[in-house]
């Protein structure tokens, strides 16, 4: 089967997919019994007035209506307006798009490629010093709250220190470096040993394989061995950790986002969280659903691209 043919077909196979995350979103948000008016509108409101906010808000539409109204979003992208704030919810995502991607796309290059080298070093060194000391390092940074960084770095290196910006954002480069070194440092701290932990393993599983006996057998370098044979063989795992990792870099870093008052996607979901604001949470939900399965499609071609052994079928 060619790419083409292949790709097209999982196209396919994503509809009934995505079919069944908007019935699961739909079921989540108007058959929980929740009025989104009643709350809206708080504990005094009319019988009227409550009547006036759902029309406003389609939700005296059919629930089929409204059903459908969440899978048309979910292939046109058009999510309607914010209940609290009346934007449009796609100019939103936009708006929130760019302070997002950069604190996550540099945080996540960083720690991925530090966690591939250390995982090399480590599995260089297994069962040396150096290997037990740095899983035990990583382990009881894992065993730290992420909230407990923030707060932590926050004080000591803003706040008393004062080498980096506490918080805010400044749109257009390179304004916005100031304010995002600080918080892709932490995110760095966050992922880096969960990264180490499973790169390691992997890089693991392939070095007892017969193929490194056989390499070492011919006498080549424990170095040639362990960086063109076994990690050239642990990419597939590899790469699936790391492309499904994309979709949480498109929602942003929900924490740190609140915490140093960034204005993107993760901020914006965390404030309409807290403001009811339906219509925002249910397009972040359908466009994480979204992004996941489109992510999970180039994975399965990435394969390809790496293996060649492994065939589209």
């Amino acid at each position: 089967m060619n790419l083409w043919s292949y790709v097209i077909r999982r196209l396919l196979y994503t509809i009934p997919i995505i079919l069944g995350v908007c019935l699961i979103i739909f079921a989540i948000f108007n058959l929980s019994g929740y009025d989104p008016a009643q709350t809206l509108l708080g504990k005094h409101a009319t019988a009227k007035q409550i009547m006036e906010v759902r029309k406003e808000l389609g939700l005296e539409k059919p629930l089929v209506q409204q059903y459908f109204d969440i899978v048309k979003s979910a292939f046109t992208l058009d999510f309607g307006r914010s209940w609290a704030t009346k934007q449009n919810i796609l100019d939103m995502i936009k708006e929130g798009a760019v302070p997002s991607l950069t604190v996550t796309i540099p945080a996540f290059l960083i720690s991925t490629i530090t966690a591939i080298l250390i995982s090399i070093l480590v599995a260089f060194n297994r069962g040396k010093f150096i290997d037990k000391y740095l899983v035990v390092k990583f382990v009881g940074m894992m065993s730290i709250p992420s909230l407990a960084y923030i707060l932590f770095f926050q004080w000591f290196f803003a706040y008393k220190l004062g080498w980096f910006e506490i918080s805010g954002y400044e749109h257009g480069f390179p304004d916005f470096i100031p304010y995002t070194i600080l918080p892709v440092i932490i995110m760095v701290v966050l992922s880096i040993g969960p990264d180490v932990r499973y790169f390691r393993t992997v890089i693991l599983d392939d070095i007892y394989q017969d193929y490194v006996r056989t390499a070492r057998a011919k006498g080549l370098s424990e170095t040639v061995v362990l960086l063109k044979h076994v990690l050239k063989n642990s990419l597939i795992p590899i790469i699936t950790y790391v492309v499904i990792q994309i979709p949480f870099l498109i929602l942003g870093a929900l924490l740190i986002e609140s915490f140093f008052s960034i204005p993107g996607l993760g901020g914006i979901t965390v404030k309409a969280v807290f403001d009811n604001d339906f219509p925002v949470i249910k397009a972040m939900t359908v466009l994480f659903a979204i992004s996941y399965i489109v992510f999970t499609l180039i994975t399965d071609i990435l394969y390809t691209v790496v293996d060649p052994r492994v065939r589209l079928k």
